[in-house]
C-alpha cells in the first residue's frame, strides 16, 4: 500500500512489457491537437485525469463517456464520447483535450503551458429549443498557463486561460485542490476547483445578444462570475495494462449565469464520467538514442468508390476506386517501435506520425495537407511467418486536414451532416517482408503492403470530432523500412 498522505506521481499500473519507445508519436499528436479547429463539446475539464499517465515515454489510448444535465433550458440530458489520446514525454504531453510543454516538473513543482479546447456551448446541428435562431455557441481554444504544487496533504494548482480563437475572447482563472489515495490497483481522488470567469466568456456562452432577443428571450448579459466544481474520481487497474477511470462531479454556476433566460435556474449541474484506457507501458529508451530504430513508410493511394466502406474493403467485398470524383493521396509516415512481443505474443506496437498530400482531381475541394498520428499494433503469428513474415496491422489515432477531403464533403452534404477537419484515424494494413520473399537479408525489415487510410467521427458520438457520422477511405499501397 502506498502512503495515502502523498499525491502519487503515477496512477497504479500493472506489469510492464519490455519495449522501445519515444515521444515522436506523442509530440505529433500534440501538434495535431494544437492545430485542430474548434468543435462544440460537452463541458469537460480533464484536469481530473491529468495524472493518468505521468511517466515520461508513457502513452495510452482509450475513451471517456460523460453524461450530464445540459445547463440550457429544455436541452435535457446529453452524453459525449471523448477519445483519449494520452502521452507523457520529458517535455511534451497530450491529455485528451489539451497538448502542452512542461517548463518545470521536478515531482514537487510543475509549470506548463498548453493549448486546450474549451468544451462548452452548442453546435449549429444541436441547438436547444430555447436557443432557436441564436448564433451557435462554438467551442474555442484556450492558451493556458498552469502551476501545480505537490504537498504531503494534497496538490494545489492554478490555471490561467485565454481564448486565442476570437470565439469568446474570454479569460478564466481556475484554482484547485485534490488529494489522492491509492492501492496496488486503485486510486481515489476528491477534487475541488473554483473558476473565476470574465464577462466576455460568460456573455458568449450564457448571454443573449440584442439581435437574438425575442419576447420570451430578452437580451441578457450575465457578466463575470464564479463557478464551483466538486468531484470524486477514481481508477482501477485490471488485466495487465488496462485501467478503468470514472467519477462524478457537480458544478455550481454563478447566480448571474442561472438568471440567464436560456439557462436552467438550478443551483447544481451533475455529471458522471466512465471510461477505460490501455497503457502501452513506460519507455526504456529515448527516441533519439542511436539504438532505437526509425521506421519510414511511403505510400500512394486513391479514394474508394461509393459504398466501399472500411469493413467491406478489409473483407475484399468491395475494392473499387472512385472514378467519378477521383482523389489521391501521397504520404510519408515516420515511426518508432514502442512495445515488442507484448506478453511474449507475436504482437508489436509502433507509434507513427506523418503527413500526406491530397490531390483532389475534382472541383469539390482544393488540394490539401493532412497530418496523422497514431499507435499501431501488428500481429505476425502466422504458421508461415518463419518463411515469409506476414503482418496484419491496425492503427488508431487522430487526423487533421487543413481542407476536409472531398469524399467527406459530398457524403456529409448528402446526409445534411456537419464536417470536421479533426477526425479519428484508423489504419488497417497487411504486408509481407521483401527480404523473406526475395531471400535478401538486407531487406528483412522492409515490407510491402496494402492499407486503408480511414477518417471518421466515431458514428457522430463525439463532439470532439465535430459530431461527424461518416468519413473517407483511401486504398493505398506502401513500402515500410527500418532506417
Amino acid at each position: 500500500m502506498k502512503n495515502p498522505s502523498t499525491e502519487p506521481k503515477q496512477a497504479p499500473t500493472a506489469i510492464r512489457t519490455a519495449g522501445r519507445a519515444g515521444p515522436l508519436a506523442g509530440m505529433a499528436m500534440a501538434v495535431a491537437c494544437a492545430l485542430a479547429s474548434p468543435a462544440a463539446l460537452a463541458q469537460v475539464d480533464t484536469d481530473a485525469i491529468a495524472d493518468l499517465l505521468d511517466t515520461p515515454g508513457s502513452a495510452g489510448l482509450g475513451f471517456l463517456y460523460r453524461f450530464e444535465d445540459s445547463p440550457y433550458i429544455g436541452a435535457g440530458h446529453r452524453s459525449d464520447l471523448l477519445p483519449l489520446y494520452l502521452y507523457q514525454g520529458e517535455r511534451f504531453y497530450l491529455n485528451a483535450d489539451r497538448a502542452g510543454f512542461k517548463f518545470i516538473d521536478d515531482g514537487t513543482h510543475r509549470l506548463d503551458v498548453f493549448l486546450s479546447r474549451r468544451l462548452e456551448g452548442f453546435a449549429q446541428d444541436d441547438v436547444p429549443a430555447i436557443a432557436e435562431d441564436m448564433d451557435p455557441r462554438n467551442a474555442g481554444a484556450d492558451l493556458g498557463l498552469r502551476y501545480r504544487h505537490r504537498l504531503p496533504w494534497g496538490t494545489l494548482r492554478a490555471t490561467a486561460l485565454q481564448d486565442v480563437t476570437s470565439t469568446s475572447n474570454g479569460s478564466e482563472l481556475r484554482l484547485g485542490y485534490s488529494h489522492t489515495w491509492s492501492g496496488d490497483r486503485w486510486s481515489l481522488r476528491p477534487d475541488v476547483s473554483v473558476s473565476f470567469r470574465d464577462a466576455d466568456l460568460n456573455n458568449y456562452y450564457f448571454g443573449v445578444a440584442p439581435h437574438e432577443a425575442t419576447v420570451d428571450r430578452p437580451a441578457y448579459s450575465p457578466g463575470s462570475g464564479t463557478d464551483l466544481t466538486v468531484g470524486l474520481y477514481g481508477t482501477w487497474g485490471f488485466l495487465q495494462n488496462w485501467r478503468l477511470v470514472g467519477g462524478v462531479a457537480v458544478i455550481a454556476h454563478d447566480s448571474s449565469v442561472r438568471d440567464s433566460p436560456i439557462i436552467r435556474d438550478e443551483r447544481l449541474q451533475p455529471a458522471v464520467f466512465a471510461g477505460a484506457v490501455y497503457d502501452f507501458g513506460t519507455a526504456i529508451a529515448r527516441w533519439d538514442d542511436d539504438d532505437v530504430p526509425m521506421l519510414l513508410k511511403v505510400f500512394y493511394g486513391r479514394s474508394s468508390g461509393e459504398g466501399c466502406h472500411m469493413a467491406r474493403i478489409m473483407t475484399l467485398a468491395c475494392t473499387s476506386l472512385d472514378h467519378d470524383e477521383p482523389s489521391s493521396v501521397t504520404g510519408v509516415h515516420w515511426g518508432r517501435p514502442f512495445v515488442e512481443r507484448i506478453n511474449g505474443w507475436p504482437v508489436d506496437f509502433h507509434g507513427y506520425a506523418g503527413f500526406l498530400y491530397r490531390h483532389e482531381m475534382n472541383d469539390i475541394q482544393p488540394d490539401a495537407w493532412q497530418f496523422d498520428a497514431y499507435m499501431k499494433g501488428f500481429f505476425y503469428g502466422f504458421p508461415w511467418s518463419h518463411r515469409v513474415n506476414t503482418r496484419i496491422g491496425m492503427g488508431a489515432g487522430i487526423s487533421y486536414a487543413n481542407h476536409v477531403p472531398s469524399p467527406e464533403v459530398t457524403s456529409q452534404a448528402r446526409r445534411e451532416r456537419p464536417i470536421s477537419k479533426l477526425l479519428n484515424y484508423l489504419d488497417p494494413t497487411i504486408d509481407i517482408s521483401l527480404g523473406d520473399l526475395f531471400r535478401s537479408p538486407g531487406l528483412k525489415q522492409t515490407y510491402f503492403g496494402l492499407g486503408i487510410s480511414h477518417r471518421s467521427g466515431i458514428f457522430a458520438s463525439s463532439r470532439l470530432l465535430g459530431s461527424v457520422n461518416g468519413g473517407s477511405n483511401y486504398i493505398y499501397a506502401y513500402v515500410e523500412t527500418t532506417l
